[in-house]
């Protein structure tokens, strides 16, 4: 009877792994805004290293406000910097909650996370390192409510 109780953890075990991990993500980086505010000289940086050039990917941002953030969206702007040192601008709309002020995303207590697509089905165009800033893109000096913004890269075949 042991034998057949092992066995039965063993799979539980190797089924809840294999839930948890999740194999369509390439990376997933998350920094923290400052509680004062954001401001637009403030860029996060993140860096993702690309081996393969045949792959598509999507990528996406991640955003985690407060519910007291005052606005019902977010504009961004994402500069990309490719291993050659050329650069692309993007500029990413974000709306987070409705006319009504009813929170989109997954709200856990005083946070909303939501996740927003601003390239699919995207190789790159060659290998090396890029580095993405990603900048406030508002119209105040300074942007208040905002905890975390992430970038996010997933294989777009496996999903």
């Amino acid at each position: 009877m042991k034998h057949h109780v092992s066995h039965i953890a063993l799979a539980c075990l190797l089924a809840l792994a294999a839930v948890a991990c999740d194999g369509s993500v390439y990376t997933d980086q998350s920094q923290s805004v400052s509680e004062q505010g954001w401001l637009p000289a403030d860029s996060l940086l993140f860096h993702v290293e690309a081996a393969d050039t045949t792959t598509p990917f999507h990528f996406l941002i991640g955003i985690r406000n407060s519910i007291t953030y005052p606005y019902s969206n977010a504009f961004l702007f994402i500069r990309t910097t490719f291993p050659d040192g050329s650069t692309a601008q993007d500029t990413l709309e974000c709306p987070l909650s409705d006319a009504e002020g009813h929170w989109y995303g997954k709200r856990t207590g005083r946070y909303v996370d939501a996740r927003y697509y601003f390239r699919r089905n995207a190789r790159f165009p060659m290998t090396g390192t890029y580095r993405f800033a990603i900048t406030n893109g508002m119209r105040d000096s300074a942007i208040a409510g905002l905890k975390d913004i992430s970038l996010r890269v997933e294989y777009a075949n496996l999903k």
